[in-house]
């Protein structure tokens, strides 16, 4: 079918659009969707995060059921790194009356594995969460095709906060 002012390429340019689209729906996510395993977590973040030149912070606010109330990008950094602070992590978690929160961030080397820094701010917002009553549930950080849970490598434990 021809349209007037649409050529070939252009027509294969809006196909290819109209795909990615209906592609990138299917993977949106029901906003009150749980999350029970790291692995929920990485599934849910893998597309976004795994070819980005620059790590991204995010955190999912969860309620009593983990069931996802919001989530945010909290920093965008440089290369390989991401300054977060416990205010911009735990100011939203507190208007919302969040539980709990997981966090999320992604390394654009492609290597998952926690670095010296991902572990120490990672101690400090558990600490503040501790404080502040909205425990971590996990860290999870997410490489090429693989990822790390601070849970599951026993840097953080189920009953922090």
């Amino acid at each position: 079918m021809a349209v007037p002012g649409i050529g070939e390429a252009r027509a294969v340019a809006i196909q290819a659009a109209l795909e990615l689209g209906r592609r990138a729906a299917e993977e949106i996510r029901n906003e009150d969707d749980r999350v029970t395993t790291p692995r929920d977590i990485y599934r849910r973040f893998e597309l976004r995060l795994r070819d980005l030149r620059q790590e991204e912070f995010h955190v999912l606010l969860l309620n009593t059921q983990n069931a996802v109330i919001r989530e945010l990008m909290i920093t965008r950094g440089i290369l390989d790194a991401s300054v977060v602070h416990p205010r911009e992590v735990f100011a939203p978690a507190l208007m919302e009356a969040a539980a709990a929160v997981i966090l999320v961030h992604n390394h654009p080397s492609g290597d998952p594995t926690p670095s010296p820094a991902d572990r120490e701010v990672t101690r400090q917002l558990v600490e503040a969460g501790r404080v502040l009553g909205i425990p971590i549930r996990d860290h999870v950080v997410v490489g090429n095709g693989r990822y790390c849970s601070f849970l599951d490598l026993g840097l953080i434990s189920s009953l922090d906060g």
